[in-house]
């Protein structure tokens, strides 16, 4: 295979091409996601032309298909001290005026018809309906369609920031988050990707006192769950990271086995592991509706045909009470934006991931030396909105360099926002739908459907498949909200 360098950025040669488009991946989106081109300083400027010319002439794509890539701002790569300078309130102007759509890649969608009938659709091809995919066909249920509207990593799941933690605050959250960080280390072997699983730890810092009285509840928590949670005061902070600037923190709270994963490899070995099996992956597949009767759910219209099933999951993160509403369904879900940005590689220097819970900052140093970071905005408002924005770059810049002085100097290279799917006491919306016989939800996460998943899957599809009912299931039941039962979990920030 060719050895020719396509993006000399990040070092993506043809025979990495190749490989994409052999697991099935010809869009330009999907191939920059498995490659990794486009990602780097020059943003696709330098190697975009060519390789689209590659994917027409080696892959026979249609040259009408061949949609660029989304840009990510910036421009060019820029200081970080220059965007803090800006005033937010003056800069809630966006800076990416426009996104991608499925529709206009709709000639991805896979040449062989749509089966006329399965026994679980799952609507939804992010992390969570492919890990329930993988493990209700490992099970040994692979009657199973996967219906994802765009490519693979192309809605929250491939935005996610990638911290995963134990450090949560109930029992049961602790619990999930406990084994999806094992399943995550056994990931590679299992399913042959990489996730780079680093288990650098997770820096929780309060300054307010209820904060950090939050912090110390939750340590004792987490030492009765046999989580090594450590309290430590600023200077014992300062010991795991020296470049802190911790004026004003009065508690931290640190497990040196929390840690930060690379996201997409997730999506492509769910999706790979669950063809070996038999289940079907249908990218570029929207959902136009949904047939109920008789109290049951009976069949799903798509762009490519009507799909008659026994169970439908519906597992579309933020978009999951627009797919609900097609059977009638009402979801108290309310999606919104969270934005996040990455710097030029640095020589390593930060161990955990370190948030601001005062002010929502996290931020992290992937395992390349890139630090990649975001922070929540009280006032964003509630929508599907995944546009970058000036304001973010401010906000964050100003609170990173408060924390960390010293990146001020570093330079900016990518942006981008995604959607969380926020419910009102920040918890899951698992199982049955009151009403509707058949229709299962799986959605809710409020941006950690990542580190959930991998936990949640295995236990959803143990259930759906006769194996034990795990209490997740009744905890967080849709029917919670009428009965005026909340499920509250307020450690929900990184």
């Amino acid at each position: 295979m060719s050895k020719l360098i396509v993006c000399a950025c990040e070092d993506v040669t043809e025979a990495d091409l190749q490989t994409a488009v052999r697991h099935g991946y010809r869009d330009i989106e999907s191939v920059k996601r498995y490659t990794g081109f486009g990602t780097g300083f020059c943003q696709g400027k330098l190697c975009l032309t060519q390789i689209a010319q590659w994917l027409h002439s080696q892959a026979q794509v249609p040259a009408a298909d061949l949609a660029p890539f989304t840009p990510r701002p910036p421009l060019q790569p820029t200081e970080l001290g220059l965007y803090a300078a800006l005033d937010p309130e003056r800069s809630r102007g966006g800076l990416s005026p426009f996104e991608s759509r499925a529709d206009a890649l709709a000639g991805f969608a896979p040449a062989d018809p749509l089966p006329s009938k399965c026994a679980v659709a799952i609507i939804g091809g992010g992390i969570l309906g492919l890990s329930l995919a993988y493990h209700l066909a490992k099970r040994g249920q692979r009657d199973v369609v996967v219906l994802e509207e765009a490519y693979l990593c192309g809605g929250a799941s491939g935005r996610n920031g990638g911290g995963v933690r134990a450090q949560w605050n109930t029992a049961t959250n602790i619990r999930l988050a406990k084994r999806s960080l094992a399943l995550m280390e056994a990931f590679a072997g299992e399913l042959g990707l990489n996730v780079w699983l680093r288990r650098g730890g997770y820096l929780f810092l309060a300054k307010s006192a209820r904060l950090a009285e939050r912090l110390q509840r939750a340590a004792d928590l987490h030492q009765r769950h046999g989580l090594r949670t450590e309290l430590r005061s600023a200077d014992g902070a300062q010991e795991l990271v020296p470049d802190l600037d911790l004026q004003g923190v009065t508690c931290a709270a640190w497990n040196p086995d929390d840690g930060v994963v690379f996201p997409w490899p997730f999506l492509w070995g769910y999706a790979q592991g669950a063809r070996r099996l038999g289940a079907r992956v249908d990218t570029f597949t929207r959902v136009t509706g949904i047939d109920v009767a008789r109290g049951r759910v009976r069949a799903i219209h798509t762009s490519r045909g009507k799909l008659a099933c026994d169970v439908a999951v519906i597992a579309a993160g933020a978009w999951s009470p627009s797919v609900a509403a097609l059977a009638g369904v009402t979801l108290p879900n309310v999606p919104r934006r969270h934005e996040i940005l990455s710097c030029e590689p640095l020589k390593p220097f930060l161990g955990p991931l370190v948030s601001v819970l005062d002010s929502g900052l996290y931020v992290s140093q992937s395992m390349r030396g890139e630090l990649v970071g975001g922070l929540g905005d009280p006032d964003e408002p509630a929508g599907l909105n995944q546009r970058a924005s000036l304001r973010f770059l401010s906000r964050f810049g100003q609170a990173l360099i408060e924390l960390m002085p010293r990146a001020r100097a570093v330079k900016v290279v990518r942006q981008w926002a995604g959607c969380y799917d926020v419910t009102p006491d920040n918890s899951p919306i698992l199982g049955e739908t009151p009403g509707v016989a058949g229709l299962l939800q799986l959605s809710g996460f409020v941006g950690h459907g990542v580190m959930m998943a991998p936990a949640v899957g295995e236990a959803m599809g143990a259930w759906m498949t006769g194996g034990e009912r795990d209490e997740i299931f009744d905890r967080f039941a849709l029917s919670r909200f009428a009965e005026g039962r909340l499920e509250r979990e307020d450690l929900i920030i990184g």
